[in-house]
């Protein structure tokens, strides 16, 4: 893979989706686009495949998005598969309580006003209205504040709300958890009211939703894919990178070309000589049952004071996660499938014998720990190089490392390039390649926004 491309080429290291939504921005804004990634697969952590031992399509992980999540949305419409999630058109979230047996849903109203929790039937049991309030506190905490110190560990609100959502979103738990990034959260999605928190799975999968089209509108506007390309370093030249040294072979970069560099932390790190980034991680466990559940059951279900954390219904599995899962990943598959089959079991109101087939998968890093410390330790995009940027949900980036950190980074790691490279352009403009899809005015009003936020 020698070679030596004309100029204003983007090169995009790393596949996954902070590099996808980069590439995908570049091509729109009229860059040729190279995209190079280690693995046989693009999409990261997000992705799906096939088990054998299951003999059914399964999802890496259980990534929920909300309404709210303007960048992954713009993402998803950019690519053209905005139609391939389910949008469950108003904001629900059903929780079973697996020590008292109790359910309940949580449903915010749609407007900004939160006059959903003046209703019991609609905020959590054993709730006051007032007790919402205490969030409040989250958004003057201080940088070395942790969500437990900022909320009342004491009322029930913390336990069956405040707590599995900070999780969840943070994969850290409580004791650690950045408050100010808990608030960032909660104000991008309640904070907005429940047009911002309508809950958006993927129909079919992950890789259906978020990889296969991207990947088919990068081919489409001409962007070159290459898998097996794992970057073992740089070379750089006064300011500048100026070539790059994969296994396959060496690409030499010519004058007005730049790089986004979208791998995972520690190979950025390694890559890039004096990059400090986040060193703590957290593990997750997910399980992955072969049993089917029909409607009219819930898409998922948020369990309290169980193993599991949130169940997952899906068209041939039942899948179940647990973040921040220090405390059972050194457990036996046997031991995790048992435990995580009874919260599941109990909260679908299912057999609890027999123990269907199963696979537990753990990540132990999965993300990097969201605590104070940790979060210092987040680079900023902009390197020394003057043409080259990060991308990663791993950047500083002030969401936590889900699909839209992610998704953000990249959007902002383009954007970063299209400035700098706006300077180099004649008064016209960049030049649009006749290759290159038009999108429509909602998707480019959609792209722009997140572009220039």
């Amino acid at each position: 893979m020698t070679a030596r491309a004309g100029s204003g080429k983007v090169h995009v290291v790393g596949g996954g989706l902070a590099g996808l939504a980069a590439a995908v921005a570049l091509m729109q804004a009229g860059r040729p686009v190279r995209l190079y990634e280690a693995s046989a697969h693009a999409g990261g952590r997000c992705r799906s495949y096939f088990d054998a031992g299951l003999g059914c399509r399964l999802d890496n992980g259980n990534h929920l998005l909300l309404s709210g999540n303007k960048r992954a949305l713009a993402y998803l419409e950019a690519i053209g598969a905005r139609h391939t999630l389910e949008d469950a058109r108003q904001a629900a979230f059903p929780f079973f309580d697996a020590l008292s047996r109790q359910r309940w849903v949580l449903r915010p109203n749609r407007g900004r006003l939160p006059w959903w929790i003046l209703h019991p039937s609609r905020r959590v049991p054993g709730t006051r209205p007032a007790d919402y309030l205490e969030a409040l506190a989250l958004r003057k905490a201080a940088p070395t504040a942790r969500v437990a110190e900022v909320l009342d560990r004491t009322r029930p609100l913390f336990a069956r709300l405040w707590m599995p959502l900070a999780v969840a979103a943070l994969n850290t738990g409580v004791e650690e958890a950045s408050a100010q990034l808990f608030w960032r959260v909660l104000a991008e999605t309640l904070g907005r009211g429940g047009d911002a928190c309508r809950p958006l799975m993927p129909r079919d999968g992950l890789s259906e939703t978020f990889v296969d089209p991207a990947l088919d509108a990068l081919r489409r506007g001409g962007a070159a894919v290459f898998f097996g390309a794992r970057l073992r370093g740089l070379d750089f030249a006064d300011e500048d990178v100026r070539g790059l040294r994969f296994d396959t072979g060496a690409v030499d970069l010519a004058a007005g070309e730049q790089v986004i560099l979208a791998t995972p932390a520690l190979v950025a790190a390694r890559l890039l000589p004096g990059l400090t980034v986040p060193d703590r991680y957290a593990p997750i466990v997910n399980a992955h049952f072969r049993y089917s559940i029909a409607a009219p059951a819930p898409a998922f279900i948020g369990v309290i004071a169980g193993t599991a954390e949130w169940i997952f219904r899906k068209r041939a599995v039942v899948s179940v996660t647990v973040s921040a899962a220090e405390r059972i990943v050194d457990r036996s598959p046997e031991e995790l499938a048992a435990l995580l089959w009874r919260d599941t079991a109990a909260a679908y109101a299912l057999p609890a014998a027999p123990l269907p087939p199963s696979r537990i998968v753990k990540e132990r890093r999965a993300t990097f720990l969201a605590e104070p410390a940790q979060l210092l330790r987040r680079p900023q995009l902009a390197t020394r190089w003057r043409n080259l940027v990060l991308a990663g949900d791993y950047t500083h980036t002030g969401l936590p490392a889900t699909i839209e950190g992610a998704i953000a980074s990249g959007f902002a790691a383009a954007a970063r390039l299209l400035r700098r490279h706006s300077g180099c352009e004649s008064e016209r403009g960049p030049r649009r390649s006749p290759a290159v899809p038009v999108m429509g005015r909602k998707q480019q009003r959609l792209l722009v926004e997140c572009l220039t936020d």
